[in-house]
């Protein structure tokens, strides 16, 4: 079972992270829309480049007759609109890295989170299988072998049978009230004893 405050620290780191992954969700839609319109800008642009590009390739082969030469430049306007769309493009990218990066960030947080929490429920398995090995130890010490003792709700008897589904005892709820001498075997399993001598 868990305790209150691992079940609080749970709640508590839960909570925080639903109110970060609703805060992520603005920035992300923000940083997208971003993305869009810098996209529309920068498939504007290269329309325009393009245009730009076609008419003075076109320009070039009216005014010279035969082959262009490799020495033919494109204006410097030209020139321009391609770096500003490189400037476009690296900024989409830098969006784009920030974005991953954030969504990563709370990946992370989540892993670290899942691995204390799981550390935790394991540690707390532990303590409770180790606390209940204590008890039944203590139980079986008080009498002869595992009969006899006294666990939290008063005295208790151990059945005999190695095979008992149940165990352990209220000396009240099996009619006892004392210890009896010898070995003792639970309703159940007496019955079961008993059935099988007969046989």
């Amino acid at each position: 079972m868990q305790s209150c405050e691992t079940l609080n620290t749970q709640m508590s780191f839960a909570d925080e992270f639903e109110s970060n992954l609703v805060s992520l969700a603005h920035v992300l839609q923000k940083k997208y829309a971003l993305l869009r319109d810098l996209d529309k800008s920068l498939q504007e642009n290269q329309r325009q480049n393009e245009q730009r590009c076609e008419k003075e390739i076109e320009d070039i082969r009216r005014g010279r007759t035969g082959n262009v030469t490799p020495n033919a430049h494109f204006s410097e306007e030209a020139i321009d609109e391609q770096k500003h769309s490189v400037r476009i493009a690296d900024e989409k990218v830098a969006l784009a890295m920030q974005a991953y990066d954030l969504v990563d960030m709370h990946v992370q947080q989540l892993d670290q989170y899942m691995k204390k929490s799981n550390e935790q429920m394991r540690r707390e398995k532990e303590n409770a299988s180790a606390s209940n090995l204590e008890n039944s130890g203590e139980a079986g010490k008080a009498g002869e072998g595992r009969r006899g003792g006294r666990k939290n709700y008063g005295e208790m008897i151990a059945c005999d049978n190695n095979e008992c589904k149940i165990e352990w005892f209220h000396f009240g709820c099996v009619g006892l009230k004392d210890q009896p001498k010898g070995k003792w075997y639970c309703p159940d399993c007496a019955t079961v004893k008993k059935s099988r001598k007969g046989r």
